[in-house]
């Protein structure tokens, strides 16, 4: 007899579960303070500052107040041996892709370890559930996080632990599709494990859930989310590429298609962050591990990865084309750096690319961006982010990259008092289209 079928008389998840967060990011941090109305959280990091951080009640991200964050039943520690307690692990972990854009599960792994490693200092008469919240591609949870806790534990899945999977689903800095305002998918490797855990997000968590069949559908799911969202952006990326060589702003053009009751509202732009330009990747991969080549995917993925190359490419070509400083040193102020308007994050912005490409032109490039960190920023791509009190002078041209909303707030003379005489608006996602442009300054937007 299996402990599934010894446990099938009573509950696999305690009345009253403690519960463990592991990773206290965009995702773990939200749900481990949602979950703590109600429940004993314990809310691990590896990140010792991050903790400390949090326990001062700042959130880095943004993503939770102070009152929030002291408000509830969480415990936040950088201590594994904390683990020891919990009935419910659930894993908020990274998961991006490697320099060759194949999935890179080693923070994963190693957190699926420190799970184990818990488990194995429980008693034996204790099961608990482990639930993974990370973007992966089918099978990964069962096949490579299963196994890992296994080694780890020396227990058994499905007797001495049971699995669990349900999708992070949060979008950073977006307040109307928060976590309590959208559907939760699970799964679990039993149906009882996917009933309780469907019990335990609703009433823990305050969120509607979705049953999925198993598992590998839940993965399935969300690894086709951002994907069909990246080849959308990926579609009005190239018309709008199209339309720039002729002589036709993409905002207009989308502005009239959008008439149409049926016409997808999606926006070209810098496609980057952690999940939209790094899950497709997984999906491919798992295509290709089941004999299928992926076409449309990566051909999406290719149009977005290079979208960076071909602004700098056309910012460059409208400095140089009929400017009587073509060929003298340039001055360029980048307004952005995040990867998406009014969130700090700048994992895998995709505005690096246009100061790189910019760069490579031959110009100078200063980033301002209010919400960045600049220790992060220095740390993470070598650029020093600058004030709008010390730019040190006029620019020959200003680059919208990011529609912060402090950006949008900015009056047309307070952008033109940023720009020499004859100096360039280039404006990335069509922000300041409207405005007349005093005589001498030219533009430039998609």
């Amino acid at each position: 007899m299996t402990r599934a079928s010894e446990l099938a008389d009573r509950s696999i998840i305690p009345k009253s579960p403690k519960i463990g967060i592991i990773g206290l990011g965009y995702v773990g941090l939200p749900l481990a303070v949602a979950f703590a109305r109600h429940h004993t959280v314990i809310g691990y990091d590896i990140d010792e500052t991050r903790i400390d951080e949090l326990a001062r009640g700042y959130d880095r991200t943004k993503e939770v107040s102070k009152t929030a964050l002291q408000g509830g039943k969480l415990k936040l520690t950088s201590n594994a041996d904390d683990l020891a307690e919990v009935d419910v692990f659930i894993l908020a972990i990274p998961t991006p892709i490697d320099s060759a854009r194949e999935p890179d599960l080693s923070i994963l792994s190693r957190a699926c370890q420190t799970v184990g490693e818990a488990i194995f200092a429980m008693p034996l008469e204790r099961c608990p559930t482990v639930v993974i919240e990370s973007t992966v591609y089918p099978g990964v949870t069962e096949d490579i996080c299963g196994p890992e806790i296994e080694r780890a534990s020396r227990r058994k899945a499905g007797e001495g632990f049971f699995l669990g999977y349900s999708p992070e689903r949060i979008n950073p800095g977006d307040k109307e599709h928060s976590l309590s305002r959208v559907i939760k998918v699970v799964a679990g490797q039993c149906q009882q494990v996917a009933d309780e855990l469907a019990r335990l997000y609703e009433r823990g968590a305050g969120v509607e859930v979705f049953i999925a069949r198993d598992i590998r559908t839940a993965e399935a799911a969300k690894a086709i989310e951002n994907a069909q969202r990246d080849l959308n952006i990926a579609f009005i990326n190239e018309i709008a590429m199209i339309f720039e060589r002729g002589g036709l702003s993409v905002y207009d053009v989308l502005e009239a298609a959008q008439t149409k009751w049926n016409f997808l509202p999606f926006q070209p732009g810098l496609v980057g962050g952690h999940c939209i330009g790094v899950d497709p990747y997984y999906l491919t991969c798992y295509a290709k591990s089941v004999g299928h080549r992926p076409e449309t995917i990566l051909a999406g993925r290719r149009i977005n990865d290079n979208m960076g190359t071909f602004i700098a490419q056309e910012i460059n070509e409208a400095l140089t084309d009929g400017n009587p400083t073509a060929g003298k040193p340039t001055r360029i102020l980048v307004l952005g750096l995040t990867f998406k308007e009014d969130v700090p994050d700048i994992r895998n912005t995709k505005v690096i690319d246009v100061v790189r490409g910019l760069e490579a032109f031959g110009h100078s490039v200063d980033v301002h961006d209010p919400l960045a960190d600049p220790e992060y920023a220095r740390a993470t791509y070598g650029v020093d982010l600058i004030s709008l009190d010390d730019t040190g002078g006029r620019y020959d041209c200003v680059i919208g990259a990011v529609p912060h909303n402090a950006f949008r707030k900015m009056s047309p003379q307070q952008i033109f008092d940023l720009l020499t005489p004859g100096g360039l608006l280039a404006d990335i996602k069509g922000i300041w289209r409207t405005w007349e442009l005093p005589d001498g300054l030219r533009s430039w937007t998609l």
